[in-house]
C-alpha cells in the first residue's frame, strides 16, 4: 500500500546560483519538520544531502540531492541542486520530477548567471515557480531595486507573498503582503500596493473569482489559496519569500507556503505521447502505470541508483514494468524512499511519488516505465550539449583495464559527461559544460574507482579537401622471387562543394560512361568507376575503392579525414600472374596521394554556431574579442536585464579556452552555448603551421 495521497504530495525543487543557501536552507527544512536532530551545515561536513566525497570536500553541491519532509497533513519531497552553472543538467532532470521550482537569491547579490538560467529551464519544463530572497540578514541590500530587478527580468508576475521587516542586521522578521492588515514600522517596500497587485493576479486566475472581485466582493482565505494555487500553476503569479537561512527568519512562513501554495500533482498538467500525438496524463493511482527516470547515481554502497518520478498508475515492488531502454520487462525487485545518503523501502509509489530502484543497469536517464498502457513515452529530457573537450588517456596499465568502465559509471549518471573515440585524431576525448564539470569529473575517476588519467588539449578535427581538379597515375609492381605484386590505376579528383546533395552532383558533373558510383552522404565523397575495355578487372575495383577509403582515413597533407571530393577511375592496368587485390589496393592509395597533392590541397576546420549572452556593457569587449578569434558576429537580440545575445561562427579552434575568457571579460556573468555548424577552408597562413605541426609530430613518432 502506498504511503501518501496524490493530492497530499508537494514536490518542489530548490535551484539558483551558487552560494545562495540552497543547501543550508534544505537541511534547515528537515531539521524544523523533525527529520533531523540539528540543522546540517556545509562547512562542517554535516550536511543531510551534500554527502558525496566530493561534494564535502569542495564545499558545494556536484549533484542534486532528494529529501522529503512532512508538514501540515502534506508530504513535500525537496530535491536540492547544485547552483553551478557548470552542473546545469542536474537541475532540468530534478525538473522533470517537480510541480515547485524554488529560485533562490541571495540578497546582497541579486541576479546572477545561475538564476536566469535556471528561472528559464523552470519556464521550459512547465512547472510553477516561486522566488526565494535568501541572506536578508547580511549587509549592503537594495532591497526595492531587487524587487524591481526580478520583475523586469522575469515579468510582472513577480509579486512578494512577503516583505522583510528591517534588513541586514536589522532582519527580525516578514510581513504578508496577502493581509490588507496596517504594515508594522520597519517594513521595506509598500505592502498594500503589493497586496493589491496579489489580489489582482488571484482574481484572474478564475472567471467566477473575477467577476465577484471586480463588483467590490471581498474573497475568503479558502479563495485566495485556491486562487494562489491556479496562478502559480498557471505561471501568471511568481510569488517572492523573504527569509534567512543562517538567522532562521522567515523559514517557517516559506515553510507553510509550500505546503499551502505550492501546486500538487493533479493541479499539473503532464503530458504524454503515443503515436506521435500528445495527450494529458491522468495522476490516478488506478490508471495505467506511466512514469520516469529522471536521475541515476552511482552509490560506492548500494551500486546504481535509478530515480522515479511516477506519474500515473501505481508502481509496486516486484512489478514488472515496460521501458523505453529495454526489449524485455524490468522486474522493480526494491523501491526506496530516499532521505538524502539514506533510503527506506516501500512497496508502492502512486502518482506524485518519487522512489528510487537499486541494481537495474538497464535503466537510463530520460527512460519511461509503463504498464497497462502500449506505446507510450513521454517528451524527452533535453540536457544541454557538452562543450568543453580534454583528451584523455590512462595513467598506467592497470588503468588501462579500468577506464572504459569508470568513464561508463560517469556517462550513466550524467547527461552532459561524453566520451568519444575519434578515429581521425586517434584520442579518447571526454566531453563536459566547462573546466570545473571535467575536473570533477577526474576527481570522481580517481577517488571512485582509483583509475588515474593524464588529460590534455584535444586534437581539432580538421579535414583535408582539394580546390582544384587533378589526374594521374601509379604503377606498382614489387617482385621478390615468386610470385609479385602489379597493379596499375589512373584517377582523376575533383572538388564537390558542401552545401550539394548527390543528385544534384551527379546531374551537374554528367560523367560519360559511368559504370557505377558509390557516394558516402557523411564525408560528400564519391567513388566513380568509369573504367572501359575491362583495363581494371572488375573482381579488383572492391580494392581499388578500398585502398582509397584507407588513404583518405590517414589524409595527405596533415594526417586528418579527407572529404567533400569525387574520385574517378577511368583505366588500370594489371598482370594474368602477379595482379591481386593487395596490389591494387595499394596502387589505389598511393594514386590517391599523389593526385590529391597536384589538386591544390586544402584544409578545412570545423566551424560553430555561438551563442553568447553577456551583460550590454561588456558588449564591445565581447564582439572585439571574436574578431581576434576569426570570428563572425550574425545577430544580436537583446534580453531582460539589460543582456545582449550575441549570434556568431566561430572556428572550433578559437573556441578551446573561451569559458575561461569570457569569465574572466563579463565578472562570471557571462554564459554560452556551442555547436557544429559545418567545414571551412582554414587561411593559408593557419594552414601552413597547422601542416607543419602535423609533419614535426610525424617525424616524432616515426
Amino acid at each position: 500500500m502506498a504511503k501518501h495521497q496524490t493530492a497530499n504530495i508537494r514536490n518542489v525543487a530548490i535551484v539558483g546560483h551558487s552560494a545562495v543557501g540552497k543547501t543550508t536552507l534544505a537541511d534547515l527544512l528537515l531539521f524544523k519538520t523533525k527529520v533531523a536532530t540539528r540543522a546540517g551545515s556545509v562547512d562542517d561536513g554535516s550536511s543531510l544531502l551534500d554527502v558525496d566525497e566530493d561534494e564535502q570536500a569542495h564545499k558545494h553541491s556536484i549533484s542534486s540531492s532528494v529529501c522529503h519532509f512532512t508538514h501540515d497533513g502534506k508530504h513535500v519531497n525537496v530535491i536540492d541542486t547544485p547552483g553551478k552553472p557548470d552542473f546545469i543538467g542536474q537541475v532540468i532532470g530534478s525538473l522533470r520530477a517537480v510541480e515547485t521550482a524554488v529560485i533562490t537569491v541571495a540578497a546582497p547579490s541579486g541576479i546572477e548567471v545561475n538564476t536566469r538560467r535556471t528561472f528559464n529551464q523552470a519556464v521550459k519544463a512547465g512547472v510553477g515557480r516561486m522566488i526565494l530572497i535568501n541572506k536578508c540578514d547580511a549587509d549592503n541590500i537594495d532591497f526595492e531595486q531587487l524587487i524591481s530587478d526580478l520583475q523586469e527580468m522575469f515579468g510582472a508576475g513577480c509579486v512578494p507573498l512577503n516583505l522583510p521587516v528591517g534588513l541586514g542586521g536589522d532582519f527580525k522578521a516578514v510581513h504578508s503582503t496577502l493581509s490588507s492588515d496596517v504594515a508594522p514600522n520597519g517594513v521595506v517596500g509598500d505592502a498594500s500596493e503589493y497586496n493589491q497587485n496579489l489580489m489582482d493576479a488571484i482574481a484572474e486566475s478564475d472567471e467566477e473569482l473575477m467577476e465577484r472581485y471586480l463588483e467590490g466582493e471581498e474573497l475568503t482565505a479558502d479563495e485566495i489559496e485556491s486562487g494562489l494555487h491556479k496562478a502559480i500553476a498557471a505561471g501568471s503569479l511568481v510569488p517572492i519569500f523573504c527569509c534567512s537561512a543562517k538567522t532562521d527568519v522567515g523559514v517557517d512562513e516559506f515553510l507553510s507556503a509550500l505546503s499551502h501554495y505550492a501546486p500538487s500533482p493533479v493541479e499539473l498538467t503532464r503530458k504524454g505521447v503515443k503515436e506521435g500525438e500528445e495527450f494529458e496524463i491522468e495522476p490516478k493511482a488506478d490508471g495505467p502505470l506511466i512514469a520516469q527516470v529522471f536521475k541515476t547515481r552511482i552509490d560506492p554502497f548500494v551500486a546504481k541508483m535509478n530515480y522515479i518520478r511516477v506519474y500515473s498508475g501505481t508502481l509496486s515492488k516486484d512489478a514488472s514494468v515496460n521501458s523505453t531502454g529495454s526489449d524485455k520487462p524490468v522486474k522493480i525487485s526494491q523501491l526506496l524512499e530516499v532521505q538524502g545518503g539514506t533510503q527506506e523501502a516501500v512497496d508502492a509509489a502512486v502518482p506524485g511519488d518519487i522512489v528510487a530502484t537499486v541494481k537495474l543497469e538497464e535503466l537510463q536517464t530520460g527512460n519511461v516505465l509503463t504498464r497497462g498502457i502500449d506505446g507510450v513515452t513521454m517528451p524527452p529530457i533535453v540536457f544541454p550539449k557538452p562543450m568543453i573537450a580534454l583528451a584523455v588517456e590512462p595513467k598506467s596499465q592497470a588503468d588501462q583495464s579500468k577506464i572504459s568502465g569508470a568513464l561508463a559509471k560517469i556517462i550513466d549518471e550524467d547527461p552532459t559527461f561524453e566520451v568519444e573515440r575519434n578515429d581521425q585524431t586517434r584520442q579518447m576525448v571526454m566531453r563536459g559544460m566547462s573546466e570545473l564539470h571535467l575536473k570533477i569529473s577526474e576527481e570522481k575517476l580517481n577517488t571512485r574507482d582509483k583509475v588515474e588519467i593524464v588529460t590534455s588539449s584535444p586534437k581539432i578535427p580538421y579535414r583535408e579537401t582539394v580546390s582544384g581538379t587533378a589526374e594521374g597515375s601509379y604503377r606498382h609492381k614489387k617482385q621478390s622471387g615468386g610470385a609479385g605484386q602489379f597493379a596499375e590505376v589512373h584517377f582523376r579528383i575533383a572538388p564537390i562543394p558542401q552545401e550539394i546533395n548527390e543528385e544534384e552532383f551527379f546531374t551537374k558533373a554528367n560523367f560519360e560512361s559511368m559504370r557505377e558510383y558509390h557516394y558516402n552522404p557523411e564525408l560528400n565523397y564519391a567513388f566513380v568507376d568509369r573504367v572501359t575495355g575491362g583495363s581494371v578487372p572488375n573482381n579488383y575495383i572492391p580494392a581499388v575503392e578500398k585502398g582509397i577509403k584507407e588513404r583518405m582515413t590517414q589524409g595527405v597533407i596533415a594526417g586528418n579525414q579527407v572529404q567533400d571530393v569525387s574520385c574517378e577511375l577511368f583505366f588500370g592496368k594489371d598482370h594474368p600472374v602477379d595482379s591481386n587485390e593487395t596490389a591494387f589496393k595499394t596502387a589505389a592509395s598511393m594514386c590517391f596521394r599523389d593526385v590529391f597533392k597536384q589538386a591544390s590541397p586544402v584544409l578545412l576546420e570545423p566551424i560553430c554556431n555561438v551563442e553568447i549572452t553577456v551583460p550590454g556593457d561588456n558588449l564591445g569587449d565581447i564582439t572585439s574579442d571574436l574578431n581576434t578569434r576569426r570570428g563572425r558576429v550574425e545577430g544580436m537580440d537583446g534580453a531582460p536585464g539589460g543582456y545582449q545575445i550575441i549570434h556568431a561562427k566561430v572556428p572550433l579552434a578559437e573556441m578551446m579556452t573561451y569559458s575561461r575568457n569570457l569569465g574572466s571579460m563579463t565578472g562570471g556573468q557571462g554564459s554560452f552555448t556551442l555547436e557544429f555548424s559545418h567545414y571551412e577552408t582554414v587561411p593559408p597562413q593557419e594552414q601552413q603551421k597547422i601542416v607543419a605541426a602535423a609533419a614535426r609530430e610525424a617525424e616524432e613518432e616515426g
